[in-house]
């Protein structure tokens, strides 16, 4: 007989758990709360294609998505794209794509520039980032890259993304972005990767395929409750359904336990906090810029970030529209947590301008805002020590989320790795899963 599986959560964690132990012949069944599966990885129609609601792209080096991809027989419809970066600074706009960009960086003088450099280089390729959890990442770069690049970029990038966090930003999580964004240049080419059709290519394939290996999956069911006795979990509640026997695997953000009937106090890290997010999406009928990612560096920005997509992918896909992110990450107790769609808006369009002195509401097509809770875990200092296990003291009952993302950045990649991790604590074979430059999945298993 098949061993059941019950799978509370579906995004990607849960879809690639799933996959993996219904591949290995187990009973699957995912259990999912909202409408759809997908979490973030969900998207919308715009220009006539769909886009993600939060912008979404890989890396070279992303071997477990790029695995996935080949197992889905979808990896054709991958493709790699070299792009650029910029930083607005003092009210101007500078690329920063390589040597030549940084020299020609005016708000740091040459020998913090070259301070810069050799730090960067160090974090991102050299220094281990199993032994520097307890520093800030803050102190480290007025220490050793100097005031000059600390507060003319990476202090407001860092305030941008953490806000009242910025100081407890441990060096463990700069050092595993700075080895991503590094791992994928050649030169001073960035090479992103893209799905054609967006990630509803993937999910769309990923359900087609779950529902051929007989994977039921279940939504518009929170859970409410936990069935546990003896200290062994028996089954879930949701609203409408009881479930029972087999294991069970926790992959929803923790914020949503208290919510959940039966979790001990100290559960899958429950008192963990969460960044939530915003992307205001723009369909332009002109260009905002020729920089894909730029980073806002100056103080009194609504966002932090402007990404164009259509300045990776050509807007063709998009009848000709442009295409642009105002990314932004805040803490609960900002302004931007409470505020609706239309305050959004008001508060994102107008500093455009500031951006792009030519740009005018004119240019407008269309305003898409996507907002949520749980982009991101709050990593403090030595937060390796807040990340759960994830076989739980309940026998039967294991968790992987986006806390075990850590010390790496969200990613579906890194999903993916974290979803192996977890499949394997619970016995199930994983060893087809290639092993990539991801730091996910290594605390906790």
């Amino acid at each position: 007989m098949a061993e059941k599986l019950t799978i509370i959560g579906g995004g990607m964690t849960g879809l690639t758990a799933a996959y993996l132990a219904a591949k290995k012949g187990q009973k699957v069944q995912i259990v999912e709360g909202s409408d759809k599966i997908g979490g973030l990885l969900n998207t919308f129609e715009i220009g006539g294609n769909q886009l993600e609601h939060y912008y979404h792209h890989f890396f070279t080096q992303d071997a477990e998505l790029h695995w996935l991809l080949k197992e889905l027989n979808i990896a054709e419809q991958t493709g790699y794209y070299n792009t650029s970066m910029g930083v607005f600074r003092d009210g101007k706009l500078y690329g920063f794509n390589g040597i030549i960009d940084l020299l020609k960086f005016k708000p740091a003088n040459l020998f913090d520039k070259f301070r810069w450099g050799l730090t960067s280089l160090y974090l991102g390729k050299v220094a281990d980032p199993t032994k520097n959890e307890n520093v800030s990442t803050l102190e480290w770069f007025y220490k050793y890259a100097g005031k000059g690049m600390t507060n003319a970029l990476w202090k407001p990038m860092l305030d941008i993304k953490f806000g009242p966090y910025a100081d407890k930003v441990p060096l463990t999580w700069m050092i595993g972005r700075l080895a991503q964004r590094l791992n994928s240049r050649k030169g001073g080419d960035e090479r992103l990767a893209y799905i054609k059709g967006s990630w509803k290519t993937l999910l769309d394939t990923m359900k087609a395929e779950l529902e051929k290996l007989g994977v039921e999956i279940i939504t518009n069911e929170p859970v409410t409750e936990l069935m546990v006795e003896n200290n062994q979990i028996k089954g879930i509640k949701t609203k409408s359904l009881e479930i029972s026997g087999g294991k069970y695997l926790v992959t929803i953000p923790s914020i949503f336990f208290d919510k959940v009937k039966g979790l001990p106090a100290d559960f899958g890290g429950k008192n963990i906090e969460y960044f939530g997010a915003v992307c205001t999406i723009l369909e332009l009928k002109k260009s905002l810029s020729d920089i894909y990612w730029m980073n806002v560096a100056d103080d009194g920005f609504p966002f932090g970030g402007i990404i164009e997509h259509t300045n990776m992918i050509p807007k063709e896909e998009y009848n000709g529209s442009h295409i642009v992110y105002l990314s932004r990450y805040f803490a609960m107790s900002e302004d931007l947590a409470n505020m609706n769609e239309e305050e959004i808006k008001k508060v994102m369009v107008p500093p455009l301008k500031k951006i792009n002195p030519e740009f005018s509401e004119d240019w407008i097509k269309n305003v898409f805002v996507f907002k949520t809770n749980t982009a991101a875990t709050v990593c403090d200092l030595n937060f390796s020590e807040k990340v759960p296990a994830c076989k739980t003291d309940i026998e039967g009952l294991y968790v992987a989320n986006m806390t075990h993302i850590y010390p790496d950045e969200r990613s579906t990649n890194n999903s993916i790795r974290v979803a192996a991790e977890a499949c394997k604590v619970m016995g199930i074979d994983t060893s087809d899963v290639p092993y990539g430059a991801s730091l996910s999945g290594k605390i906790g298993f």
